[in-house]
């Protein structure tokens, strides 16, 4: 069950990762520090971008549990 668990917590991590970096900036932070802020956003969000925060959140919700599960087992023991 551990190492399911550290499976599924690094393949979730990696996941996070390239969805974060997927996104859009949106400017005013870290996107415009390295040249992110010069984009106009006219455009409201599209379909794809609702749909990447959706899978976004359900991979964190992953992440958050195996977190927590690997931490609980790591207490009992």
């Amino acid at each position: 069950m551990k190492f399911f668990l550290q499976i599924t917590l690094v393949i979730s991590s990696l996941a996070l990762v390239m969805l974060v970096l997927l996104h859009k900036g949106r400017g005013g932070g870290l996107s415009s520090l390295f040249g992110g802020g010069m984009q106009s956003s006219l455009s409201g969000s599209s379909v794809a971008e609702k749909n990447l925060t959706r899978i976004t959140l359900f991979v964190t919700a992953i992440w958050v549990i195996c977190i927590v599960a690997v931490g609980l087992l790591l207490k009992v023991e």
